[in-house]
């Protein structure tokens, strides 16, 4: 049975310009080929049915490890929550070791029902790669591949593809990409995402397109693209320069959900929906907070909220007794008054168009266990300290 993801209300695709096709991993077609990023502590229920209600695609639930759901450690469990609406359930599975990835993959595909599911390789995070996770693994082509083929050979009974991301190598000089796309075809994998970033560069300077190109090139498998999509201009210029078979979408849509609204638009080939105002901004914010409270309760989904208010008025002109307010919201009665005060017909700030948003840091050395590359397979590392509940790529 093939499922479809689509939007509630997808524009004619027959625009002024050119539709752009949607992707197929395994059973699932996403239409449009967008799928949001998972992102520590931002994409829970709430903020992936955010998203979804404003255009299409995937939903990528926060990213979790693979031996906590083997341990059945409570924390981890409890990130497997689902909004009634999300018909597709996909997760990121993060793992070093081939058998608890596998059984986990068993885990999430029979018992929770998920359809899909991302295994990352892309953590720039000095306390992952110093344990030999993260974007430092695929250094390891012997003991990518054992991983990859455990996650394909237990997730086949159910029929749930396995994609994976990473990045474009620890270094400039370290490149693991091309190998990385090879290993995951022949594993098996529906597609890889590919970050245009080394892990040296975690996310600062310019993500390197032409990478993606090159690994397009490289496999026959469908391949993401991921860094520096600001803009639903930017998503297409991304794939009409690449051949990308998609793009993954991160920092950009902090604080702008209705950016897959402005993908649907721009994927289908017509005219991308006006900027919005700052009351239609706290319009969202409102919407953002109640769905915070329904899944977390009030108390606490507001607190959660809080870190969201800056991005989502980044360029507004907002008085600052207000803006702090907000950013240390309590309460939906309190939250509803402060947006009051907030000037509804303000534009947009165009100045903040294409501009990046959330963490950028400066480039460092990354930290690598000792010895870490002097082979290339990695059969007899003890990884279990890279077992850490960090996300991100």
């Amino acid at each position: 049975m093939t499922t479809t993801i689509h939007p509630p209300s997808a524009p004619d695709p027959a625009g002024d310009g050119a539709p752009v096709a949607g992707l197929r991993l395994g059973d699932l077609h996403v239409r449009p080929p967008v799928v949001l990023a998972p992102m520590a502590g931002i994409t829970n229920a709430a903020f992936r049915r955010l998203c979804a209600e404003q255009g299409a695609g995937l939903y990528v639930c926060e990213m979790i490890t693979s031996r906590g759901i083997v341990e059945r450690d409570e924390k981890t469990l409890s990130m497997l929550v689902f909004a009634d609406a999300e018909d597709v359930r996909s997760v990121q599975l993060y793992g070093v070791d081939p058998y608890h990835v596998g059984e986990a993959v068993r885990i999430l595909a029979g018992e929770y029902g998920v359809a899909h599911i991302d295994l990352n390789f892309g953590c720039p995070v000095p306390k992952v790669t110093r344990k030999g996770g993260g974007a430092a693994l695929p250094y390891k082509r012997g003991l990518l591949a054992r991983i990859l083929h455990a996650a394909v050979g237990a997730a086949q009974p159910y029929g749930v593809p396995v994609t994976m991301k990473t990045r474009k190598g620890i270094d400039e000089h370290l490149l693991t990409h091309l190998d990385a796309g090879r290993i995951a075809q022949e594993a098996g994998c529906a597609a890889i995402a590919l970050h245009g970033r080394t892990a040296a560069q975690h996310y600062s300077g310019s993500a390197d397109w032409g990478s993606i190109a090159r690994l397009k090139d490289h496999v026959d498998i469908p391949v993401l693209g991921n860094g520096d999509i600001w803009e639903a201009a930017d998503a297409r210029r991304m794939v009409e320069s690449t051949g990308a078979d998609g793009v993954v979408i991160g920092r950009g849509c902090l604080g702008r959900p209705w950016l897959f609204r402005d993908l649907v638009a721009a994927f289908a080939g017509t005219p991308v929906p006006p900027l919005p105002t700052l009351g239609e901004v706290a319009v969202m914010m409102r919407r953002h907070a109640e769905l915070l409270a329904e899944l977390m309760g009030e108390d606490r989904g507001l607190r959660d909220m809080r870190k969201h208010v800056s991005w989502y008025l980044k360029g507004f002109v907002v008085g600052q007794q207000v803006r702090a307010a907000l950013g240390m919201v309590g309460g939906m009665d309190e939250l509803d008054r402060l947006l009051a005060e907030l000037d509804p017909d303000q534009p947009f700030p165009e100045s903040e168009l294409g501009t990046p948003r959330g963490r950028q840091g400066s480039p460092r050395k990354v930290a690598l266990p000792e010895g870490w590359l002097d082979d290339t397979d990695g059969g007899g590392d003890d990884l279990a300290g890279a077992e850490l509940g960090i996300s991100g790529g």
